[in-house]
């Protein structure tokens, strides 16, 4: 019989920081560790007939980012943009666990995360990732500089941290607004 794979727990998960000369680093970083904790989002769901959509919550989670992101005093539109990606991102990775799964059986989870846990570790990510957004707000413009400095990081997050291909497609997703315009 063929050997069944534990997901490791959020927590446990290990984030390898892209390098933080381009200023961007550890923005992508965050966003690296919300893609990974979508592995445990999937874990909790497959197999539970739990779809991947989810549009209240993702529609309540957009509604806080936007009310934060006017307490922070950054856009909120382009705060909102940088999160719908981060949901999509997230669903690129569920979907294609999902695909993994059912194609080979023996790499699905044996155990079934508790989705909650996993969302309260989302909502401190939120927290982390609003900093970073605001922190970098002068950076994150549609220049060249930026487009150099987000693939600089986006391609050292992806060696340090080992993405397979359906984390890489879902990070290009995760990142695409980043250097938002002005």
């Amino acid at each position: 019989m063929a050997q069944q794979h534990d997901v490791p727990a959020p927590s446990r998960n290990r984030v390898d920081s892209p390098r933080a000369t381009s200023g961007l680093g550890p923005l992508t970083g965050l966003a690296i560790a919300r893609l990974l904790v979508s592995d445990q989002v999937a874990a909790s769901k497959f197999g539970t007939g739990q779809p991947i959509d989810d549009p209240a919550r993702e529609q309540q989670e957009l509604d806080q980012v936007r009310q934060q992101a006017v307490v922070l005093g950054i856009d909120p539109t382009a705060t909102v943009r940088f999160f719908q990606d981060q949901i999509a991102a997230s669903k690129i990775v569920q979907r294609g666990l999902f695909r993994l799964w059912t194609a080979h059986p023996d790499l699905a989870p044996t155990t079934r995360p508790d989705l909650g846990t996993i969302r309260q570790e989302l909502d401190q990510l939120t927290t982390q990732i609003l900093r970073q957004l605001q922190s970098t707000q002068d950076i994150r413009h549609r220049t060249p500089l930026c487009g150099v400095r987000l693939l600089e990081a986006q391609w050292s997050g992806e060696i340090t941290n080992h993405l397979d291909a359906v984390h890489r497609h879902a990070l290009d997703v995760a990142l695409r607004s980043v250097c938002s315009p002005r």
